[in-house]
């Protein structure tokens, strides 16, 4: 064999590339791939399983219970790593392989890098059908793995050896791409796998892909400027794309040089610390009163960094200041188009620093700020209304258990969170102590995250606190990566809110007209619906049973002590939550559009319907 080549199979060759792969931003440099997360059967065992166990000395593997967990938990990894690290996912072929498709998902709608590496059926197509194949009649070629397709942002199927040089570099291309990243998915023949082949050195040498922070157009920048100094009262909306490109510092000047009010979308809470003058805290259907009464009388929004989802435009009913216009600086033309505005497309960090120069000596009318910091004061004396509890033995509210760990945690936590009523409450009131605190998926909402992507960023960054706040439907969803916990010794605190049932959905349940049907974990009444008894579900019990150390909770002066405990815990803890229904919250600031039945005989719809004919009027598309 030729001194040039090396001869190794796909699996181990790919192993060998990924390992050898690194990301470089601002002159640090990092492992591109941080670790493999992997559930091994009969379609990857023999391949990329028996390449971990040649090569593992070169890439770390990490033993998951369940396919979408793991996607989680690598996709919490890349956040907390500002996207410059990512994890992969390797899985067998069949339903360990379609397990990836909502973790997937997640991944690419909140762009962020994941590389997914499931198994599938014969290349060679030795027998057919082959166990776990899915036959297509009319089309020989197809499996399940392409139900990845739509949920990738890169996709390939390597059916021959030679096929993965070019894919392997491609799918590194994607996942360090900050424009055009997500969720990138190799599947894996498992007969290719095991296939060897002579391979060039050259492959498996060190490299580096440098993260790139392309600047704004010239003639863009200076009519955003223009834009921003004929405003009166312009408003910044800083979404994921701050947190990504790590321009934390970089807005904080900004807002001390022109004064401009900062508002923070789910994914860019955090943006500014809670108690910067300039921060007025979330906007949107989730967001402060602040925020959203600025954002109705702004006249212009500068969106950084962000999508502007529903829950950030109220579903396109929150910017109605007759004229407003937009300035969207993002990283991806796609988004920086959106609104009808001027798009400036650059990395976060270096277009801010540009508009900060263009705009030098200017500032908004003293007044405006008076106006937005005597908002931010009282939205202050809201907050610590929802957050204060007595000390005594009444169970606490959802609120309350909110305020009591903003008592306990430091600005080193991290506290995350995806589904239920919690985003919500945590968007309005949270206190953001640093950059990477307030940890919430709002992207996808997908139940089920918390968990696993505490691991993720526990393993990222070892040493910091993770606290994974999770509801008792989202607990019972996916609670499986609690034994990776402790299998690895990942202290992750998980705090369980009891609250039987969907507390959300059952909120917006009762809102359109829906009464509450099927949302409540009870058992059934004599008249068939789930109103009668709440069900003897000791979550607690089956936590400590998965291997965490357990501190019940039923009363409001029990919180500060069992929290204290977790924080301080060197194991996975979990502190459980029987929380009391009423709510020390006040309403939504803003409206969300979720379609109430146009004909219906039970008053509740009817009424709901009302409603909602009443809030589309106030619907406003920018143009």
């Amino acid at each position: 064999m030729s001194p040039s080549v090396v001869r190794l199979t796909v699996a181990q060759a790919l192993v060998r590339f990924l390992s050898a792969q690194y990301t470089e931003r601002d002159g640090a440099r990092c492992r591109s791939i941080g670790a493999m997360w992997g559930i091994f059967g009969h379609g990857n065992v023999a391949g990329v399983g028996q390449a971990l166990v040649e090569h593992g000395g070169d890439m770390p593997f990490v033993q998951g219970r369940n396919e979408q967990a793991m996607v989680h938990a690598a996709v919490g990894h890349a956040r907390h790593s500002g996207r410059l690290s990512a994890h992969a996912v390797t899985t067998s072929i069949g339903p360990g392989a379609t397990n990836l498709v909502t973790g997937a998902a997640l991944a690419t709608i909140n762009r962020l890098p994941v590389l997914l590496l499931p198994g599938d059926t014969f290349a060679s197509r030795p027998a057919d059908p082959v166990l776990q194949q899915l036959e297509v009649p009319g089309a020989g070629d197809v499996s399940v793995n392409d139900c990845l397709r739509p949920v990738s942002r890169y996709f390939d199927r390597i059916t021959r050896p030679e096929a993965l040089v070019p894919a392997a570099l491609q799918a590194m291309r994607v996942l360090t791409d900050p424009a055009a990243t997500g969720a990138v998915t190799l599947a894996l023949p498992q007969d290719v796998q095991a296939e060897a082949h002579d391979w060039p050195r050259e492959f498996f040498a060190e490299r580096v892909w440098r993260v790139p922070r392309p600047g704004p157009d010239r003639d863009a920048l200076q009519a955003a400027a223009r834009r921003v100094r004929a405003a009166r009262r312009p408003l910044i909306v800083a979404g994921g794309g701050v947190h990504h490109s790590g321009a934390h510092q970089a807005l904080r000047a900004f807002a001390g040089a022109t004064g401009i009010p900062v508002a923070s979308t789910q994914a860019g809470k955090g943006s500014l610390r809670h108690d910067h003058p300039a921060d007025v805290g979330g906007i949107g259907h989730t967001g402060t009163a602040t925020a959203d009464a600025l954002a109705r009388r702004a006249d212009l929004i500068i969106g950084i960094g962000t999508r502007y989802t529903d829950f950030t435009t109220a579903s396109h009913t929150l910017f109605t200041e007759p004229g407003v216009q937009f300035v969207n600086l993002n990283i991806t033309g796609f988004d920086a188009h959106k609104m009808a505005g001027l798009p400036l497309v650059a990395d976060a960090r270096t277009g801010i620093e540009a508009l900060t120069g263009a705009l030098a000596g200017h500032r908004v009318h003293a007044a405006y700020e008076d106006e937005y910091r005597a908002g931010k004061e009282r939205w202050e004396r809201v907050v610590a209304a929802a957050f204060a509890a007595p000390d005594g033995d009444a169970p606490p509210t959802q609120t309350q258990v909110l305020g009591a760990l903003d008592a306990v945690v430091g600005d080193d936590d991290v506290v995350i969170n995806a589904a239920g009523s919690l985003p919500g409450d945590l968007h309005r009131f949270w206190r953001a102590r640093s950059p990477r605190q307030y940890h919430v998926e709002y992207g996808y909402s997908c139940m089920g995250y918390e968990i696993p992507a505490a691991i993720g960023v526990a393993l990222a960054e070892p040493g910091r606190p993770v606290w994974a706040l999770v509801g008792d439907g989202t607990y019972l969803m996916n609670p499986t990566e609690v034994v990776t916990a402790v299998q690895e010794g990942v202290p992750i605190k998980v705090v369980i809110l009891q609250n039987h049932g969907y507390a959300s959905i059952g909120g917006l349940s009762e809102q359109v007209g829906a009464e509450r049907f099927g949302t409540a974990y009870r058992y059934r009444a004599a008249d068939g619906t789930y109103t009668g008894d709440p069900l003897p579900v000791d979550l607690a019990a089956n936590a400590a049973s998965l291997g965490m150390d357990m501190l019940r909770v039923t009363a409001c002066g029990e919180l500060p002590a069992a929290l204290a405990t977790a924080r301080a815990s060197a194991r996975p803890t979990c502190v459980y939550v029987e929380t009391a229904p009423p709510t020390t919250a006040p309403e939504a600031q803003a409206w969300w559009d979720v379609p109430v039945a146009e004909v219906a005989a039970r008053p509740a719809a009817v009424e709901a319907r009302a409603a909602y004919e009443r809030h589309v009027t106030t619907r406003r598309r920018p143009l």
